[in-house]
Order: C-alpha cells, then structure tokens, then sequence
C-alpha cells in the first residue's frame, strides 16, 4: 500500500530536523571527547612542571593545582591565577558577519561550522580560595570543535587563532598543549593592576565588613580599566 507523501513543509521540518539532530549530536560527542582529553592533558602537565619545580625551583610553595570539577569544567592552579576551562552543553553556529565564512571548509557546508566550544577563564587564585563571589575573571581563549573534530581558536598568542587554519587540522594531544601553554603564559604575563584611585575612594560599611569577615571585596586584574584581552606588559 502506496504511503501518501507529506506535505512540503512538514517534509522541510523533519529533514531539517534529522539533519541538525545529526550533526549536532556528532558536535556534542567530539567535543565531549576533546573535553576529556583535555582533562588529561591538563593533569600531565601540571604533574610534569610539579617535577620540573622540584629539581629546579627553591621555593616549594610554587606548585600547581589540578581539579576536576565536573563533568564540563576542570580547573588549574598556578601561582597567583587559575585557568577554569569550561565546555558548553550547547551547539553553536557563527552569525554571518564572522570572519569564519571565508574560509573554504565552511563555505564547502554550513554543517561544518557547527561548533562546540571549550571556554578559558583566568581569575585570581584566592577569589576563588576565599569564595569572592563579586570578582572577575577574564576569557583568555576559546577553542572551537566541529563534528570531524577540525578546529580553531580564539586568544591572544595561540598559535592555532588563525580561521584559515580551519579544517585543515584535526584535535589532537599536542595541539591541547600547545593551547593550554599558551593560555598559561598570557595570564602569567597578565598581572593585577592597581585600581584607579578614584575607584576605590569610597567604600561602604558593608564593604568594609564584607572585607574583614571574608574578604570579599570585589577584585579583579583590570578593575576599573577597559579590559582588552591583550594588554600585557611585553618583558624584555
């Protein structure tokens, strides 16, 4: 028995849906996949510049920290700061002003350019240690997974930031070094600057007895200055 043909639209709406269920489900899984392969990598390295402070640093309180903070964060602890990497649970697609839709992989199908992203945060390591809820932190880098788990990234001094790369390059071990190193030596080089005085010249009773009980008083590397992600100071 002939099955009657759907109507055009709701034809359009379930190929629209399994294609996108589709690939966003491919989406989700390599970036869970890269998620968790960058959990590794970030344990290994902090296992491995703990070795190299040994033999080579003095100072024994220099140490790093990993932690693993769930499903879709984990964290790492260094001297002063703390890089929080976050996956998100959703899917992405670029808006049509991004710069994404010169390259040539995207233009080859829209499919291509659905993106799981993997977040880097930088605070402060004592507003977390003392729970200041009001502190900033700042986005360092962003790594964006397709479903053949092609990639890019976004941040300031990472090697792989370049979308023409996209496509050309799949996710592996080395590449996640390489991305978390970089994230590491911008936010070491990213310091704590003092606030404008005028900022800071007034403070209430509540401050002030938020401070002494908890020290809770809003901090952040560039509070009171317009934050751009790359001003540091360049060493000599």
């Amino acid at each position: 028995m002939a099955v009657d043909p759907l109507p055009k639209q709701q034809a359009l709406i379930l190929s629209a849906l399994e294609n996108k269920a589709n690939v966003k489900s491919f989406v989700f899984d390599q970036s869970l996949e890269a998620f968790n392969m960058l959990k590794e990598t970030l344990s290994e390295i902090s296992s491995d510049l703990n070795d190299l402070i040994s033999e080579n640093i003095t100072d024994k309180r220099i140490r790093l920290e990993y932690r693993d903070r769930g499903k879709f964060e984990a964290e790492l602890k260094f001297a002063d700061d703390v890089l929080v990497f976050s996956m998100h649970t959703d899917v992405f697609q670029f808006d049509r002003d991004h710069s994404i839709w010169k390259n040539q992989y995207a233009k080859e199908s829209p499919y291509n350019t659905y993106c799981g992203v993997i977040s880097v945060y930088n605070f402060l390591s004592d507003s977390l240690k003392y729970n200041r809820a009001e502190d900033l932190g700042y986005l360092v880098a962003r790594l964006f997974i397709n479903k053949d788990k092609k990639f890019f990234i976004e941040g300031k001094r990472q090697k792989r930031s370049k979308i023409s790369s996209f496509g050309k390059t799949d996710l592996t071990k080395e590449e996640l070094i390489s991305f978390v190193e970089s994230a590491m030596l911008y936010s070491l080089s990213f310091d704590l600057l003092v606030p404008p005085f005028d900022l800071v010249k007034v403070a209430s009773v509540e401050q002030i007895n938020a401070k002494i009980e908890s020290t809770q008083m809003r901090t952040g590397k560039r509070m009171g200055f317009k934050y751009n992600s790359d001003d540091v100071l360049d060493e000599d």
